[in-house]
């Protein structure tokens, strides 16, 4: 996620590092390198200048502290320009009314289906909402079908009509059906089309009209940078929508249709696409994004994103486990799982300062972990629970089970010994304090 601009933006910032003080020259170079990276990353070309004016009129009205750089003063202020260009805080979802209503609009091919099935999952498992999908693409083929896949993989309701082809009777009727059955919020997924077109319009804007909803949301492929913004726009004018939803920005190197688009139309970003799973879906906090384009990563989303799967009680019988160096395979194999669950292991990596720089052009694929887990799987129950039994003949057995080598069993027993000892040491307050002790002694 934003890896070119990312490392464009830090070779601008460089040419200030080392700098005595902040003149009118170093920082007009700098800026320069700063606005070609916004454009070459597909930033409307107005909202690149006007960021970088404001940086230098910034950046030349503050006296540089002694305890601070020339460069660390000018990332602080392209933190804060960067955060105010994408709409300062994070603005959470409109769910008023009794149902809460929220349309869905944009271009085909958008994602529009698919995110209401995961706005529909978030709004469930984190909001504790009765949720009704409402099925109103009646002319893309396999649209009523695909949200009622969707909703059978969530366990959420849909509602669809295959006799009726006017989509405002549909949500009409959604949203009867909602309140007849205590539904709490009605997701209505509408037609795209592959272009901007009158008849679409005015369909969307029929359909708001008709069950005024609470939010209206415009749902748009990140991937397509400028075109976005200018398709956000144009959506804006006729049906003056309440916020954006960029999907595929896991896709997304560049970022122009983040940093654009709320300067263009003036609304909020309220939620980004992170991945084909039906749980990667992030609220979108401003913040947090300018500390990744500027490589200083995301701990508070990988701490959350942590936090949601990880157990306290089972985390607490880990530890008691570790503490009695009974720490197994089968715990491990757990470990795992968990993390897979909180997303791409390289978009994990991105979170933590300093690493989206150093696995620049390092390719981790989504099935990381699937030569780990095959080894562990190929283990019988006992040599999960008791690898001090894994002598050579069933290192053998296990790598030809796994369809691996016995290198790599005997490298994986080794860094899971590592890592048990150090997880043992490291729960151990005395063992630490003698360890703290030797290395001070070393020094």
């Amino acid at each position: 996620m934003f890896e070119n601009l990312s490392s464009k933006i830090e070779r601008a910032l460089k040419v200030l590092k080392g700098q005595g003080q902040i003149t009118e020259i170093n920082v007009a170079e700098t800026l320069k390198e700063v606005r070609r990276a916004l454009l070459d990353a597909d930033v409307n070309y107005a909202t690149a200048k006007d960021f970088t004016s404001r940086v230098k009129e910034k950046a030349l009205g503050r006296d540089v502290l002694n305890a601070v750089s020339p460069g660390q003063l000018m990332v602080k202020i392209c933190h804060e320009e960067l955060v105010a260009l994408m709409g300062g805080n994070e603005v959470e979802i409109n769910l008023k009314g009794a149902p809460s209503i929220v349309l869905m609009s944009g271009l085909q091919g958008s994602g529009k289906t698919t995110f209401t099935g995961k706005l529909g999952g978030y709004l469930k498992n984190k909001k504790g909402k009765k949720v009704l999908l409402a099925a109103c693409d009646v002319y893309r083929p396999a649209a009523i079908d695909q949200l009622h896949v969707l909703g059978e993989q969530l366990s959420l309701e849909v509602f669809s009509d295959r006799e009726e082809k006017r989509p405002v009777e549909i949500a009409r009727k959604a949203v009867q059906h909602a309140r007849s059955n205590g539904f709490q919020v009605v997701l209505i997924d509408t037609a795209g089309r592959l272009a901007i077109d009158e008849a679409m319009m005015q369909e969307i804007a029929a359909v708001k009209e008709a069950v005024q909803p609470s939010e209206t949301l415009f749902i748009v492929d990140s991937m397509t940078g400028q075109d976005a913004v200018n398709t956000a726009k144009a959506f804006n004018e006729r049906i003056n929508f309440d916020g954006v939803v960029l999907t595929k920005l896991d896709g997304d190197t560049r970022g122009g249709a983040a940093l654009s688009i709320k300067s263009v139309v003036n609304k909020p970003i309220k939620f980004v696409g992170t991945g084909e799973k039906m749980d990667a879906l992030d609220v979108f906090y401003p913040s947090r994004m300018a500390d990744r384009i500027l490589g200083m990563g995301d701990v508070v989303s990988l701490v959350e994103r942590a936090q949601e799967q990880f157990d306290e009680e089972q985390a607490r019988k880990l530890q008691r486990r570790i503490m009695k160096d009974q720490f197994d395979f089968n715990d491990f194999l757990a470990q795992l799982e968990q993390i897979k669950k909180m997303g791409n292991v390289k978009d994990l990596m991105g979170m933590i300062p300093g690493m989206s720089k150093a696995m620049k052009d390092t390719d981790i694929p989504e099935d990381a972990f699937k030569g780990v887990e095959s080894i562990i799987r190929s283990m019988t129950p006992k040599e999960r629970s008791t690898p001090a039994i894994l002598n050579t003949s069933r290192k053998n057995r296990i790598a030809q089970g796994s369809g691996t080598s016995i290198a790599e069993v005997n490298k994986l027993i080794k860094q899971f010994e590592d890592m048990r000892k150090m997880m043992k040491m490291m729960s151990n307050p005395r063992a630490m304090s003698g360890l703290m002790s030797q290395m001070k002694n070393m020094r």
